[in-house]
């Protein structure tokens, strides 16, 4: 199966893709930071390349509950939502059987209508970690939990402020890219 995951620079998703026989590639604007398959550009220019499926993470600076809150009374970040929301929207829309698209809880189904289909956590998939997370899932079942965790922290959300604090809050998990993987690969 030929596999695009979109703004993806660290090559965790395409590389649990790939393990498993599949054709994957990454696509972001900043280069990977694993060396493999990866397209440096703009995912909606390479949309229509012939993918099977396509699984895609957004930024969520404008659009998460977490950062939603800078945007009374600034009509520059009000903007880079409704921008934030199209991109969203084009990528949903995108002429490909399986799209999953993933983000924080935040604005997106109020602002596009598009409602998300599940709620996943890493703890379901052997991280100790708390991180609500929304699937958008065309074509495509939910995921079903691999490793329960019975411990679980917030230490994303209580992360230290750092330069690269929001790559690393970014990043997916391996349980959950290998999930992925398995279950719609």
């Amino acid at each position: 199966m030929k596999v695009l995951i979109g703004c993806e620079y660290s090559g965790i998703v395409r590389d649990a893709f790939k393990a498993k026989g599949h054709d994957a590639w990454s696509c972001d604007i900043i280069p990977t930071e694993s060396p493999g398959n990866h397209i440096q550009g703009d995912v909606l220019g390479v949309l229509d390349q012939g993918w099977d499926m396509m699984i895609a993470h957004p930024e969520c600076t404008y659009t998460c509950f977490a950062g939603i809150r800078w945007n009374v009374n600034n009509p520059e970040r009000q903007e880079k939502t409704k921008r934030a929301i199209e991109f969203f929207k084009r990528l949903w829309n995108a002429d490909i059987e399986k799209i999953a698209l993933e983000n924080p809880v935040g604005v997106i189904p109020r602002l596009s209508g598009i409602k998300w289909a599940q709620i996943i956590h890493p703890w379901q998939f052997g991280h100790e970690e708390e991180k609500k997370t929304c699937l958008w899932l065309k074509n495509l079942p939910p995921l079903k939990p691999t490793k329960i965790m019975d411990k679980r922290e917030q230490k994303m959300f209580k992360m230290a402020p750092s330069k690269d604090r929001g790559k690393k809050r970014s990043l997916t998990y391996t349980g959950i890219a290998e999930a992925m993987a398995e279950q719609w690969g």
